[in-house]
């Protein structure tokens, strides 16, 4: 019989997730390294609700919990992410070195330009996804390479010193790759 937490999931999903908590069962950070498994095996890099609840039943743990763990570090997603994830810096270096203004172009370029990108805080935190889910665009705070301003990650690997050409060169890179 299906219980109220697995609802919603497959057979491979709640294989994953039971195999990641007989793994990680009884060490230290073991929530976090079940989420980041689970999130890993997700074919969009996210942790869905029923797979909160069922990692929440399997675990033995409140289900605030387990959305609080997954909602407090910025490393879990709770929305489906696209096939490449830029994440533009905008900390206080990477502004002054005009981060806002690659974000702006980099949302544009992506067709994403209607978004009210320009009229975000610094405090802001964004996360918009094409929709063709081929690139996920975000924000974080700061990814403390500050000597390196402004700073880009894509796919996990930073760029330094990161200008509206190398970004467009990159954005070019990664759309041939994908026909």
């Amino acid at each position: 019989m299906q219980s109220c937490a697995d609802q919603g999931l497959d057979v491979r999903e709640r294989a994953v997730i039971d195999q990641a908590v007989t793994v990680h069962a009884g060490r230290p950070g073991a929530l976090l390294g079940i989420l980041e498994t689970v999130q890993s095996a997700n074919a969009h890099k996210f942790l869905s609700a029923a797979a909160l609840r069922y990692v929440a039943e399997k675990t033995c743990l409140p289900a605030a919990t387990v959305y609080s763990t997954a909602t407090f570090f910025a490393l879990f997603n709770l929305d489906p992410q696209g096939d490449n994830v830029i994440c533009v810096c905008r900390g206080t270096a990477c502004h002054t070195r005009n981060s806002r203004d690659l974000l702006t172009k980099l949302c544009m370029d992506l067709g994403l330009g209607g978004q009210d990108v320009a009229d975000l805080s610094d405090a802001d935190k964004l996360s918009l996804t094409t929709p063709d889910r081929k690139f996920t665009i975000r924000t974080v705070a700061c990814f403390g390479q500050c000597a390196l301003a402004p700073v880009v990650e894509i796919n996990h690997h930073i760029l330094s010193h990161v200008n509206e050409r190398t970004l467009q060169r990159e954005l070019k890179t990664l759309t041939q790759e994908r026909k």
